[in-house]
């Protein structure tokens, strides 16, 4: 049993004991803050750990503040899933697509609660760049994710449906061309608001954006009566695509009385960030880039990415705890990217239907 103090990084804890099959023990989760203990979104996620493995046990004390987690076998199926309104659907679909290839049976799950906020990735990013990123691992059929209403904060209100096939094994991967952005791509969503907002929005990042490359298109998705859930919102989200079909992505999500102008400069600016840091993969999928790299057959995979985020950082180091596994890191100093290798664990799927 790995033991760890304190809740950080809670996920990853989860989905790296998952996928070992290694039992992990949490103490003193929060003891010195003022919600003390796990969150009510962190529970949810245990539930939702639950649902989809059988033979999971989770045991939590009385506080909160202490928690056993012994896997189960990830079984997949078809499930519907209540993420309730403390985070967003982003938050569970980033740790489910972590093990959805690995489990017995697609997964055909139903998630309903807050599409898009300020804190976890949207639905959007999630459709448009992370599945995507999967095809160089060898996930590419019969994978989708579709928006069937849409839920801003803090009632929610959405749902969404998440399809996933499974693998025997994953295939090596090499992420190293970055290449030339040579086009951006973006939607607008909105909800119970006027369609006009979502037009400024388009304007004002478009804006900024020509000057990067003149191939920008982006376009407006307004929702109403209930498609639009329960709650008036909007964000926007940007991709930028290099001539080796590198994408990078960047979103934002509007605040209360906040102008639509502000959204769109706030978003175009947090985009040309991602690609003037370079690498192949932006801030938000690196962790799970990393994390298939080191399930993949023994062979060496290698992935060049801008600037390590502190969530990828530590996804290193849980590798490392879990599977024993180690990164080579090389800085270019003339690029200013990173270089991350390693030789994957040879993980293979034995719960698959049909091996």
């Amino acid at each position: 049993m790995l033991k760890y103090e304190g809740g950080r990084y809670f996920r990853q804890k989860i989905i790296c004991a998952t996928l070992a099959g290694k039992s992990v023990k949490l103490s003193n989760v929060r003891l010195e803050e003022e919600n003390v203990g796990l969150a009510d979104h962190e529970v949810h996620f245990l539930r939702l750990m639950e649902t989809v493995t059988n033979g999971c046990v989770v045991q939590i004390n009385h506080t909160g503040t202490q928690l056993r987690y012994k896997p189960g076998v990830i079984m997949g199926g078809s499930h519907t899933f209540d993420c309730g309104l403390d985070r967003s659907i982003g938050y569970f679909l980033e740790g489910l697509v972590c093990l959805a290839p690995f489990a017995k049976k697609p997964f055909n799950i139903t998630l309903t609660g807050i599409t898009n906020d300020d804190k976890d990735i949207s639905v959007d990013m999630f459709r448009t760049v992370t599945l995507p990123l999967l095809k160089y691992f060898g996930i590419e059929e019969d994978l989708e994710l579709k928006i069937n209403r849409r839920g801003a904060a803090p009632k929610g209100g959405g749902e969404i449906l998440f399809r996933c096939p499974v693998v025997r094994t994953l295939k090596p991967c090499s992420l190293v061309e970055p290449g030339k952005m040579v086009k951006i791509r973006g939607i607008v969503y909105s909800t119970r608001i006027s369609p006009s907002i979502g037009n400024r929005v388009v304007d004002t990042a478009k804006e900024i954006l020509v000057g990067f490359t003149p191939n920008v298109y982006i376009y407006t998705d307004n929702y109403s009566k209930k498609e639009a859930g329960l709650s008036p919102g909007y964000a926007v989200t940007l991709v930028a695509e290099s001539d080796s079909g590198c994408v990078l992505s960047a979103e934002y999500c509007a605040k209360p009385q906040q102008l639509p102008e502000d959204v769109g400069k706030q978003a175009a600016h947090l985009l040309l960030q991602e690609v003037l840091q370079g690498g192949c993969v932006d801030s938000s999928n690196q962790f799970l880039v990393v994390l298939f790299m080191a399930l993949c057959p023994e062979d060496l995979s290698s992935i060049k990415v801008g600037k390590l985020s502190p969530y990828t950082i530590e996804m290193l180091r849980h590798l490392r705890d879990f599977f024993g596994i180690k990164f080579k890191v090389d800085p270019d100093p003339d690029t200013k990217t990173v270089q991350l290798s390693c030789l994957g664990v040879g993980f293979i799927n034995y719960s698959k239907a049909g091996i």
